[in-house]
């Protein structure tokens, strides 16, 4: 005969065990979070440090407005389809390698062997056989 008390008390170990489970989760929620944060903060203590070095001022030039470019447009194409030919002409007289072959099957026996015994063995331990 099942009496309220049995289910008050099973009911009751639930809530607690469900309590403990999510306060230990919360606790873990909390740990990550400060860490994170505490890092955040260490790395962002350093970059001032690595970046103490004082910059040189810029001087305000007018009058030039327009940087020239390094080369010039035209020699930059020339130098740009001559390494696109290269390339081309290289990768023309590759030729794939031979795949290697596989050393044998021995291994690939011995493994499905070895698993038919060990279920052999443990049917034969549960008394399946």
């Amino acid at each position: 005969m099942v009496t309220w008390e049995f289910f008050l008390e099973g009911l009751y170990i639930t809530i607690l065990g469900v309590t403990v489970v999510f306060l230990v989760l919360s606790i873990l929620a909390v740990a990550m979070y400060g860490i994170g944060y505490l890092e955040r903060v260490l790395i962002e203590r350093e970059k001032p440090a690595v970046e103490a070095v004082p910059k040189p001022k810029e001087e305000k030039v007018e009058a030039k407005v327009e940087e020239e470019p390094l080369i010039e447009p035209k020699k930059l194409a020339v130098i740009t389809a001559a390494i696109l030919a290269y390339v081309a002409e290289k990768n023309a007289q590759l030729r794939p390698l031979p795949f290697k072959k596989k050393p044998s099957d021995a291994w690939r026996l011995y493994g499905v062997q070895s698993q038919i015994e060990e279920v052999e063995n443990f049917n034969y331990e549960m008394g399946a056989w």
